[in-house]
Parts: C-alpha cells; structure tokens; sequence
C-alpha cells in the first residue's frame, strides 16, 4: 500500500504534464493498458518481488487520475467544472461499493480472480478509450519548451491560491485515509462487527457519495461557490470525527433507559438499533462532507489554472493526496495502538480526533482562502 501511494506520489504530476504536451488520449490508454498488466502481475505472483513489483507499476500508472481529471476539465466550462468534478466523485463512490463486493464474491473461487477479473476490466476500459473517446486536449498554439518536471512543480506552488488549495487538500486526505484506517478497528471494538458488517457501511458511504457527487454537488456549487462548500464540507468532517468516538452499541441501551416506562416498545427499539441508527448518521456525515470538500477543491485548482497546464495542476493535486495516503494510516498506526500494542477506546478516540484537528485546521485554511478570493473581487 505504501508504495503504490508513492509511486503515485511521484508521477502523478509527471503523468499530468506529459498529458499536456502530447494529449489526454494516449497518456490514459497506456497508463490503463499498465494497469492491467499490474494487476495480471499481482495475480499470477508466486513471489513476494513480483507482487512489490505489480504494486510498483499500479501506483506509477494510477498517476493517471490526474489526467482524467484534466480531460474533465478540457470539455467542461468554468461554470460546469464543479458539476464535472462531482460526476468524477460520483464514479469513485460506484466503484468504492462495486469493487469491494465483486472482489469477495471473485475471491471465493481464488485468491488470484480478482486481479485478473480487474486486469479484464482495465483492458476493456483501453479498448472502449481507444475506439470511443475522442481526444479533448485543443493544441491551438504552441506550447512553451518545458524546464524540469520538478521545477515546474515548484513554479506552480509558488501560486499562493494554488499552494492554499493544494494544502487544503493534502490535509482532507490526510485526516481521511486516517479515519479509513481506523474504522475496521473501531466497528470491530464499539460494535462487534466483522469484516462483512464493516463493507456494508463503507458501501453506505459510498453510496451517499454517489448521490451528493453526482447529483446534489453541481447544484450546490452554482449556487453557493466552491470556496463555501469547501468551508462547510472540512467542518462537517471536523464534528462528525468529534462525534463518532462516542457511538457504540451500547449508546443505544443508555438512551432506551432514559425513556418512560409506557413507551416501553420505543424503548425496545432504541436499546436494539438506536446505536446502529446513530453510527449510520455519523458515517453518513463523513461521506457528505467529504462529497463536497473534495470536488470543490478539485474544480477550484482546475479553475486557478490555464487550459495548457491542467494536467500538470491535477497532476500536484493528485500527488500530494498520494502523499496524505501515506502519512495519514503512518500517523493512524502510531495513535491506534496502546502500550500493549492493542486498540481500545482510548486509541480509537484520539486517533479520530487528531484527524478532527487536522480538519479544523483545513476550516481555517479554507476560510482565509474564502476571505482572499472575496478582497480578489472587490
């Protein structure tokens, strides 16, 4: 997992920039094309080395996002870019619930199905790219004689709205990959559930995200603006990893004792599902802040940036998420475990609100972002 990330980390922006230069449409067909042959790697692996090695080649090719990303950008107006951000969201959020379910199903039959089920689908995906779509990136002039990638990387941070909104992102991501880690263990300890009950409710958050991403964001966005539902998105998250900590099973039995006696049928119902129903609320939270903070971000880099360098901008975008992937389950290891290396109430508490005070610091960036785009305008 951690060198998937860095691998993604690094060529991210690579990937981005080349996407620039010589087009949207062969940057995405071999970098699906490596993906499949990733994944083709994990499954016939009969050694450790050639799964590190299929990892190696997913994470450089899953540096693609920013490209599609860009392609997004390419056929899309600044009014409608929020709405094409969230339809990308949207796509994610159909897989975080299809992938998971296909792959316990796949698995029963062995372990190597998936992966070669998923190099299937990666190949298919080249094939219909190849014959369906059209190429977005418009090279009505020249385009300058490129410095070095990583230059030009540290040219773009030097954008100060650029630099705010890329640190807001690096941030979300951090606490959420965070939270992501941490909530096998904290299903497992609060209510008892298994690994099954667990991928239902990653599959509920997903679920919600496709609904808020591809069906409420674009909306929201034209009428309130990116830069608020960024604000509003990083504060639900800051409450909700607040709250969550607090939901277990047994919530529901010591709010069912604080109900009458003659409403003993209500109290029943609580005492059963009234820890469940909270949990469902929590998480449901999680996924609407994130629904919003995320694709604002996304549509206000995209924004902030010319038509020829959209890929190289999605490109730093994408890469500093990749790094967050990294630091955010390093820093959730380190807090989880107690001095006998176990998780308890205690770990699981200050693991969420560390991630809470990491958005809380996303808030204040986001608003004095808020507050700098509202001077730009006066």
């Amino acid at each position: 997992m951690f060198i998937y990330s860095v691998m993604q980390f690094i060529f991210s922006p690579i990937l981005g920039g080349l996407s620039d230069k010589y087009g949207r449409r062969p940057i995405l067909f071999l970098s699906i094309i490596g993906s499949g042959v990733g994944y083709l790697m994990m499954g016939f692996a009969g050694a450790l080395w050639m799964i590190y090695a299929g990892r190696i080649l997913g994470g450089i090719t899953g540096g693609n996002l920013s490209t599609a990303q860009a392609y997004i950008a390419d056929v899309t107006t600044r009014e409608n870019r929020a709405k094409g951000m969230g339809l990308f969201g949207m796509a994610f959020g159909l897989g975080f619930i299809f992938g998971p379910a296909l792959a316990g199903i796949l698995s029963k039959y062995g372990h190597e199905v998936p992966f070669l089920f998923a190099a299937g689908l990666s190949f298919a995906n080249a094939i219909l790219l190849y014959f369906i779509l059209p190429e977005s990136r418009k090279f009505t002039e020249a385009v300058a004689e490129r410095k070095n990638r990583f230059s030009e990387i540290f040219d773009s941070l030097k954008d100060s709205r650029f630099t705010i909104i890329t640190t807001e992102y690096f941030l979300l991501v951090t606490a959420f990959s965070m939270m992501t880690t941490a909530f096998a263990y904290y299903t497992m300890t609060k209510f008892g559930y298994d690994a099954s009950q667990t991928g239902y409710l990653l599959g509920y958050v997903g679920l919600i995200a496709v609904i808020m991403q591809g069906g409420f964001f674009g909306k929201l966005a034209k009428r309130f603006g990116e830069e608020k539902l960024a604000v509003f998105g990083s504060f639900l998250l800051v409450l909700s990893f607040i709250a969550v900590p607090f939901v277990s099973k047994d919530l529901g039995i010591s709010t069912a004792a604080l109900i009458p006696e003659k409403y003993a049928g209500l109290s029943k119902f609580v005492a059963d599902y009234g820890g469940l129903i909270a949990l469902l609320i929590g998480t449901a939270c999680f996924s609407v802040g994130n629904s919003m903070a995320s694709p604002s971000l996304s549509s206000l880099a995209s924004k902030n940036a010319n038509e020829f360098e959209q890929g190289k901008v999605l490109g730093i975008m994408q890469s500093a998420a990749s790094l967050a992937r990294v630091v955010g389950p390093l820093i959730c290891g380190v807090l989880l475990n107690n001095a006998l290396n176990k998780v308890d109430d205690f770990t699981l508490t200050r693991t969420f609100w560390t991630a809470s005070a990491l958005m809380f610091i996303t808030v204040l960036v986001a608003i004095y972002y808020l507050t700098q785009q509202k001077k730009a305008k006066i």
